[in-house]
């Protein structure tokens, strides 16, 4: 099956998202990648993927973050049948959070 998001210029843009290195350097470059829009909205299927490997109910999840059970839906089966993106993501983010 063929890698649609292997574009040369994905790939370009998944480099320059690995040379960041400060918080402040993260928030500039999202800034001025994304409109206010994109972020939220990628902001709320990160907290989306959190309560559901928290077990909360979709009503909850999108009465909290807004999204629809649509996408609510899609987020729950990048979880379950995804590349573990967000998984990983989540996990580095909890062993962070226990450190404090």
């Amino acid at each position: 099956m063929p890698n649609h998001l292997s574009d040369p210029a994905i790939e370009y843009l998944i480099r320059a998202i690995m040379t960041i290195q400060t918080k402040e350097e993260c928030r500039y470059f999202l800034e001025d990648l994304c409109t206010e829009s994109e972020l939220l909205e990628m902001s709320r299927r990160l907290q989306a993927a959190k309560m559901l490997k928290n077990n909360y109910i979709y009503s909850e999840i999108a009465e909290r973050t807004g999204l629809s059970t649509a996408t609510i839906s899609r987020v729950n089966r990048c979880l379950k049948f995804g590349n573990a993106g967000y998984l990983t993501i989540l996990d580095r983010l909890e062993k962070e959070d226990r450190r404090g």
